[in-house]
């Protein structure tokens, strides 16, 4: 637990107890104190309507993050730093002081001191972390601060020469209850000890006396561990801290069935790929760095209404079907496709991957073909039309003929339990992280219900909502419990635009406290005019962006070869492999191999190497916007301090020309403070892309586009 001027949250008239301790935190190089404390409550007026809270003796309002008004969690991972703000202030003139508080899942407090950010408005901040996964809560302590209050008045009043012995009188009295409080503490109050004695000097000129009493040892204890008096606390609210994949990660999506696959050189028919041909591709996912290996459906296909390739309504014979049609007589979401093998197979891919330093995710579509068992076994699940026929997907005006959406109102208790039962099923098997198909489509109490059912027995558990719509539903679901989510990430290509969506996914009161994003250039069901037609500088440029601006993104398999050609009419693959094999040959364009020029797997494993390497591009508050002569050219940092104990800051500073038709010049101009610098201060900044390095400051000219490289992703090395 790291904290910056940690306090002790006692008043003065508090009797020390067993449960007082002073723990020195080395790993953090702070000090934190955990004593009980009392805490400041009103009595209760009768009559008082039973909706009003009774007001603190020190008013304490407006805490945030707060999701929801309190009634969901705010949610951080480990080591994560984010801030806590709140309104704190008091009657009259008396100095008013204000304590962050962070209790962990043992119970015990953490203590984080606030600083005024605005006093006219009475607005308080203080950056928190917590350093374990769990359910914390957080609130802010408001308390009179009389130390503070006697140092503003007798320093005003001892200058002017008025009621200079009795300000020192007044002194002692508050230096007596300081040392008191410090010494209940187990912390050495001699100092103070001396204050009071110089204050008791009469023979001494009163500005000595002040002086002695003002020491930098005894302000110094006043801000590690103050005198506290009528805390006052606000509500405790949940915090729901997780594993640091929950918000960092990157992601790299396959169709299993098309690693491996391959045309039968006597019939010419395709032979689907396996889970062992699969696995074969692992090692060289793993060394462009991704962190997850994410799955389509992995279950039987139906046969009823199956789509053909590009979508077509009849299927040729050997067309494999779209993997979302789920359900056959083999078998349902609880089963393996038997083109792909069996679970020991299963098992093998995941130990494999685990071997290899990924994580599987696989896709969790709730819905079924016309031949699911479910059809059969739970007729319930389904809506019946008043022809007697069972409803099919549509999004007018697509129609999924081969699709039946699942119905959670029939029979809410049998669809819920038997969700439960095929989840379960894949966790036995080693899945930990679950990409949801268009969640948006399903009840959110039902998620609501599913996720914190999981949680019970597998906290460690990540959802990814794959939902493409609305903004109220997008935050609700992640309110409910998703970790992460897909964005418009996909369709946000200007600048202003970009700069708009990142500030509102990086705000803790639009969205940070509670929705993680996950950015996706392109899925195979995605594919923008932007990618369709801005050649490879499109391609380096959007995953450089998707990576360093967001900690989470993904990559569809066949990026790398920039497949770009799109189905006429539709923002979606030519060829799309959804309904057919694809066998890319990955051989060709390995290192060395004939078609190496033009894959840009060398360029996303440099893009994962620069993420391994900067913990500040593991975050997504500390995103900070910079700017730019040119409207086409973005520019952002992320910052993060790394050694407390020195101010050590690690800084990545990301330049992008946003137009991949042309070469831009242009002057950028930078927020120094940002990136942790005075304004007339230069530094080096070296660009991981091309590994030049140059000495910039706070205005600066580039160059970007086709004819070089569209992105800078600098590290800034301060002098």
């Amino acid at each position: 637990m790291r904290s910056a001027a940690p306090q002790a949250p006692r008043r003065a008239d508090a009797t020390p107890t067993a449960d007082t301790a002073f723990v020195d935190d080395t790993a953090a190089g702070a000090v934190h104190l955990a004593p009980d404390h009392p805490v400041s409550t009103p009595p209760t007026v009768e009559g008082m309507p039973g909706a009003a809270l009774p007001m603190g003796r020190i008013p304490v309002s407006d805490v945030r993050p707060l999701v929801d008004g309190g009634t969901r969690p705010a949610k951080s991972v480990v080591g994560e730093e984010f801030t806590v703000r709140a309104k704190v202030f008091r009657e009259g003139h008396d100095a008013v002081n204000a304590t962050a508080v962070l209790t962990d899942p043992d119970g015990t407090d953490h203590y984080f001191a606030m600083h005024s950010d605005n006093p006219g408005l009475s607005e308080w901040s203080t950056s928190v972390v917590a350093d374990r996964e769990g359910w914390w809560t957080y609130r802010v302590e408001g308390w009179s601060d009389p130390y503070a209050t006697w140092v503003h008045d007798a320093g005003i009043k001892i200058a002017a020469g008025v009621d200079e012995d009795l300000m020192c009188a007044e002194g002692v009295r508050v230096l007596e209850r300081f040392a008191e409080s410090v010494r209940g503490l187990g912390v050495d109050a001699s100092e103070i000890d001396k204050g009071v004695l110089a204050l008791g000097d009469t023979r001494s000129p009163a500005a000595h006396r002040f002086g002695a009493a003002t020491s930098p040892e005894i302000t110094g204890l006043a801000a590690l561990v103050p005198l506290r008096e009528f805390v006052s606390a606000s509500p405790a609210y949940s915090l729901l801290v997780e594993r640091e994949r929950a918000l960092f990660g990157a992601w790299y999506e396959i169709f299993p069935r098309s690693e491996g696959a391959h045309r039968d050189e006597t019939t010419g028919e395709w032979v689907s790929g396996t889970f062992r041909s699969a696995a074969e591709r692992l090692p060289a996912i793993a060394a462009m760095g991704f962190d997850v290996v994410y799955l389509t459906p992995i279950h039987p296909i139906g046969t009823t209404a199956r789509k053909g390739r590009n979508n077509s309504l009849s299927a040729e014979p050997g067309d494999p079907g779209s993997p979302y049609a789920i359900g056959s007589p083999d078998g349902g979401h609880d089963a393996i496709h038997p083109d792909l093998g069996t679970f020991e197979d299963f098992d093998h891919f995941v130990a494999e991957a685990k071997s290899a330093g990924l994580e599987v995710a696989l896709d969790i579509a709730l819905q079924a073909s016309p031949d699911h068992p479910w059809v059969q076994t739970h007729p319930s699940l389904f809506t019946t039309r008043a022809d007697g026929t069972i409803a099919y997907a549509e999004n007018p005006p697509k129609k999924y003929q081969d699709i039946f959406p699942l119905n959670f109102d029939n029979d809410p208790a049998e669809a819920y339990a038997e969700v439960r039962r095929v989840i379960q099923v894949w966790l036995d098997h080693g899945v930990r992280i679950f990409r949801v198909d268009n969640p948006h489509t399903k009840p959110v109490a039902f998620w609501q219900w599913l996720i914190a059912d999981v949680a019970l027995t597998h906290p460690d558990t990540i959802w990814l909502s794959e939902a493409f719509t609305k903004p109220a539903m997008m935050h609700h679901l992640a309110k409910a419990g998703f970790q992460q989510s897909y964005t418009y990430y996909a369709w946000r290509n200007a600048k202003w635009e970009l700069e708009e969506y990142g500030r509102e996914l990086a705000g803790d009161d639009t969205g940070a406290a509670y929705m993680r994003p996950s950015f996706w250039p392109t899925t195979h069901d995605i594919l923008t005019p932007y990618m369709q037609y801005g050649g490879p500088t499109a391609w380096k440029l959007r995953a450089a962006v998707a990576a360093t601006m967001s900690p989470t993104y993904g990559i569809y398999a066949g990026y790398e070869l920039m497949e770009h050609l799109a189905r006429p009419g539709a923002e979606e693959q030519l060829d799309n492999e959804k309904y057919e094999y694809k066998d890319r040959q990955w051989y060709l364009y390995e290192p060395g191999g004939p078609l190496e020029s033009r894959s840009l797997a060398w360029y996303l494993k440099r893009l994962n190497d620069i993420r391994g390497w900067h913990p500040a591009l593991r975050w997504l508050r500390n995103l900070r916007f910079h700017a730019a002569d040119d409207e086409n050219v973005l520019v952002f940092s992320k910052s993060r301090v790394v050694d407390p104990a020195t101010g050590e800051r690690d800084t990545v500073l990301v330049i992008a020309n946003l137009d991949p038709h042309a070469t831009r010049e242009t002057w950028v101009h930078l927020d120094m403070e940002a990136l942790g610098m005075a304004t007339w201060s230069t530094f080096e900044a070296h660009d991981h892309i091309t590994n030049q390095t140059w000495e910039w400051r706070q205005d600066n000219f580039v160059r970007l586009g086709p004819d070089s490289e569209p992105v800078h992703i600098i590290h800034v090395r301060s002098h």
